[in-house]
């Protein structure tokens, strides 16, 4: 199995995108696509160059799309780093990071 960790910025993007599930979509909608995230993870983990490279939003960072949101992450020595789950609304909030 492939090694990822979830930064903390990204815990809270977690958190905030299941609420917002909840309250709009239900909790059984949200649990699925919260799970979504993590198959997304252990995919990316498998195989980090398989997703495009964005040196153009942040130096190192490459994403994965995953339902409406993007993964950002890095890529180290002992696997990936997820740094941030971003929908499009958010976009241009981490641009300026």
């Amino acid at each position: 199995m492939a090694k990822y960790r979830i930064s903390q910025s990204a815990k809270e993007d977690l958190i905030r995108i299941h609420q917002y599930g909840t309250q709009r979509f239900g909790a059984l909608q949200a649990d699925r696509y919260f799970d979504a995230f993590f198959k997304a993870f252990e995919r990316i983990a498998a195989r980090p160059l398989a997703f495009e490279a964005v040196d153009h939003i942040k130096m190192g960072y490459r994403r994965c799309v995953c339902g409406v949101d993007t993964i950002y992450y890095t890529i180290q020595n002992e696997g990936v780093a997820i740094m941030a789950i971003v929908g499009k609304q958010d976009l241009s909030n981490y641009q300026k990071s």
